[in-house]
Parts: structure tokens; C-alpha cells; sequence
């Protein structure tokens, strides 16, 4: 079946909303917790030559596929985070905010051999002075693998499809990514790959569907850009090689301004942005692939799931910070596009 778009499907979406809340999906990947240190400059340290930074406040928000999660529930759906933390403050942490969040923790894996993936920025009107991470890289062993897959297999009766979020912090190595791929296909359950561009392509093969931005897109796909990158059909190149590296059927590139170009295996469709107001684009990649996921596995056509997704991050970038998307915002975000956004 080619893509295409019912012109009137943009008005259907509010009232299509309620098919989204039957909808499981269940996230496999690193998850992480942001921490945010804010404060003034007002000196020069006397110790060496960096700024004094006077801390005026402290916070901390839900991290990688944490934020993902935290997505499908507030745009009404349900799910699943299968992940891997430290026996560590950072853990306690990551619990309770998904707890506040309405999503279970119950399925997180404690490795006490590494730290729960924490990113700490400090901020000084506005401009990061300096991060520090704390996480380790290097793939979970062979025991926190088998607990994964264990915890998938318990999910798989009861769930409509399966998010792989990569940030490249040692979950998902191949073994795992192939095995929940070969586990869910069993099932008929498609799998969803927000990829990242330093992991192996054939990590992903089999996958139902991956989601990689413009430049990861060209990074995994191995074609160079001085070669092509000013042809045309560039874009159309790399995703097609993409579906032949992986297998798959399905592809979607996400392109900032350029909104998202779509492919099956017998055509192309590209989808405008709907953001009106770019103020912050943090966390706009956890909201489409939570809302592609959510349209797909409910049934929804890609193209539709697609069109969902790009209203939901058309609000996310409208706002400060890295926020989530309800259906009410959601439905104030079409309303606002009256009827040119098809």
C-alpha cells in the first residue's frame, strides 16, 4: 500500500484520540535522569581561571527513555519501561519522577556494577557553563541482558508494540536489540527504533520501523555526504538504503523545518513541520516517537500516526524546557492550524 493522507483526517484526530488510551507499548533502552543546577556569575574563581557559579536553584527532570515513557502516558496511552539503573541516589530519583509521572518503575533492572546515567547541567543566566555526566558506556553483561529479555517476555501478551531507544549507554547491545526483534516478531508485535547514529546499523535488523533524525539518518546510512547532498533525492537515497540495511518496510526521517519524510516500500511522502513557534526543541525526538508508536500500534495509518506526532512536537518546541504533550494540548495545537496544516 502506497502512503498517502485523507485530507479530512486532521479534524478527525481529536475525536481519534480516545483509541490511543487501549494502546500499550512497551520502551526497552537507557534511561537517565536531568539534573539542572541554576545560579549567577558574578566572579572569577581565585582557585583557577572558571567562573564562580552561585547557585540559586536546583531541579531535576526524567531523562532519555525516561522522557519517552513519560510521553505516551500524557498523550493518554500505556506503558512499559524496561531499563537498567544503579543502586544510587540517582535511582530513588528516577523512581519517584516516573511515579509522579504515572509511569510504573516496577520493570527497571538495579546493576550495582555501574551508576544510574545522570546528566548535570549548570546553568548561569541561561547559558550551560558546564556538564557533567555520570554514567558508564560500555554494554550491560550477559545477566542484566537475560533480566531485559525476561522482562520483555512477561510484557508481550499484553502490549501493542515495542519502542528501542538508543542513547548509546550499554542496554541495548546487539544481542538484546535482536532478541527483543525476534521476540516481538513472534508475537506480531511491531518494533519501533529511535536509533542512535554511532550504534551498528545491524543492530537494528528486522526492526518494523526506525525514526533516526537528518543526521543520524545519513550517519547510519554510510552514504557520504559530499557525494550526494546536493542531489535532490538525497534523502530518498538514505532512507531507502536504511530499509534495505534493516529489513524493513517502513521508514521515517525526521528533517527540523522540513518536517518528516515517510517512505514504504513503494512510495515517499514528505509531511511539513506544524511548529509555529520554535522556542526550545529539547525533547521533540521523544514526543514523535511516542506519538508515531501510540497512532501506529493503535491502528492508525503511518502517515496519520506521523501527522499526530508532528502537532504533538509542533507544541513541545513551543514551550520552554522539556515538557510533554496532552490531549488537550494537543487538540489546542490543530485548533490553532485551522485548516492549512494538511
Amino acid at each position: 500500500m502506497s502512503l498517502n493522507l485523507d485530507s479530512t483526517f486532521k479534524s478527525s484526530i481529536p475525536d481519534r484520540l480516545e483509541e490511543l488510551k487501549s494502546t500499550k507499548v512497551v520502551i526497552v533502552g537507557d534511561v537517565g535522569l536531568d539534573e539542572y543546577i541554576q545560579g549567577d556569575v558574578r566572579k572569577i574563581s581565585p582557585e583557577a581561571p572558571v567562573p564562580v557559579v552561585e547557585v540559586n536553584s536546583e531541579s531535576a527532570k526524567l531523562g532519555l527513555s525516561c522522557n519517552v515513557a513519560a510521553n505516551v502516558v500524557s498523550l493518554g496511552g500505556q506503558v512499559e519501561l524496561i531499563g537498567v539503573v544503579g543502586m544510587d541516589r540517582a535511582r530513588e530519583q528516577v523512581s519517584q519522577l516516573l511515579e509522579d509521572s504515572g509511569v510504573s518503575s516496577k520493570s527497571l533492572i538495579v546493576d550495582e556494577s555501574r551508576p544510574t546515567t545522570r546528566k548535570t547541567r549548570i546553568m548561569a543566566e541561561h547559558q550551560q557553563v558546564v556538564r557533567v555526566d555520570h554514567e558508564h558506556k560500555r554494554f550491560v553483561d550477559t545477566k542484566i541482558e537475560d533480566q531485559i529479555l525476561q522482562q520483555l517476555e512477561s510484557q508481550l501478551e499484553s502490549c501493542r508494540g515495542v519502542i528501542l531507544e538508543d542513547y548509546a549507554k550499554g542496554v541495548l547491545s546487539e544481542r538484546v536489540c535482536q532478541q527483543v526483534i525476534q521476540m516481538a516478531r513472534q508475537k506480531q508485535v511491531p518494533v519501533l527504533v529511535d536509533p542512535y547514529k554511532s550504534s551498528p546499523i545491524h543492530f537494528y535488523r528486522g526492526a518494523s520501523l526506525l525514526t533516526p533524525n537528518r543526521d543520524e539518518a545519513i550517519f547510519l546510512s554510510g552514504i557520504l555526504l559530499d557525494e550526494m547532498h546536493h542531489k535532490e533525492d538525497f534523502i530518498e537515497k538514505v532512507g531507502r538504503s536504511l530499509m534495505e540495511q534493516i529489513q524493513s518496510e517502513n521508514m521515517v526521517i525526521t528533517e527540523g523545518k522540513r518536517g518528516m519524510c515517510l517512505f514504504d516500500k513503494d512510495s515517499t511522502l514528505q509531511l511539513p513541520t506544524f511548529a509555529r513557534d520554535v522556542f526550545d526543541v529539547t525533547g521533540a525526538g521523544d514526543t514523535v516517537i511516542a506519538a508515531v508508536a501510540l497512532g501506529w500500534c493503535s491502528g492508525w495509518t503511518l502517515p496519520e500516526a506521523c501527522m499526530m506526532a508532528n502537532f504533538a512536537a509542533g507544541y513541545v518546541v513551543s514551550q520552554l524546557g522539556c515538557v510533554t504533550c496532552s490531549p488537550e494540548n494537543l487538540k489546542a495545537e490543530i485548533l490553532a492550524h485551522g485548516s492549512t496544516a494538511v
